[in-house]
């Protein structure tokens, strides 16, 4: 089967702040036929972190999400500018977020969040070898910090407990690492 790509007859930007912008495309679509399309783009890379101690415990933030007016405990997570090195920012966002500092880290995965709408990506590590030092909260944030052993976060998983997209996939990529004494 032949890939056929689409087409952009026009685009307009209809909205834009520090994060995203949207924009609206009038299409010719692989099979031939004109529609419409809306993509936002992110101006960061979702970065996540699976914190995980000696004992096989790790760390989940919980704070209410406003897209979906709900609480939600997540794995650590935050944004990395695209002119930023993931690694960097996860370091960052690590210790922003609940304190700790790691000596050992491990890129696990990449992913897109959503890509029939947008071009979010994600970047998951491992942090290892990890001291205790101040949380540094950004000042939007009323963040919950709790540790946890990696078992009950699974289970959080497997009971909808946690459902945040990057969270999920995270731990259940640690879970799967764990069954196949590849977490060293």
């Amino acid at each position: 089967m032949e890939n056929k790509n689409w087409t952009i007859l026009n685009e307009e930007k209809v909205y834009e702040n520090n994060w995203i912008n949207v924009t609206h495309f009038n299409v010719i679509n692989p099979n031939g036929g004109e529609g419409i399309y809306g993509k936002v783009h992110f101006k960061n890379i979702a970065i996540g972190i699976v914190p995980i101690d000696d004992e096989g415990n790790t760390w989940l933030v919980g704070q209410q999400r406003f897209p979906l007016n709900m609480y939600s405990w997540e794995i650590p997570e935050g944004g990395c500018p695209l002119n930023e090195d993931p690694l960097t920012a996860a370091k960052r966002e690590l210790l922003e977020e609940t304190g700790l500092v790691a000596e050992e880290w491990t890129e696990i995965f990449s992913m897109y969040l959503s890509n029939s709408v947008c071009d979010e990506k994600a970047i998951v590590f491992i942090a290892k070898n990890l001291s205790q030092q101040k949380s540094q909260p950004e000042e939007t944030e009323q963040l919950q910090v709790k540790k946890i052993s990696l078992n009950q976060a699974f289970a959080m998983v497997h009971n909808n407990e946690i459902t945040d997209a990057v969270a999920v996939a995270a731990l259940q990529k640690v879970e799967i690492m764990m069954l196949k004494n590849e977490l060293n």
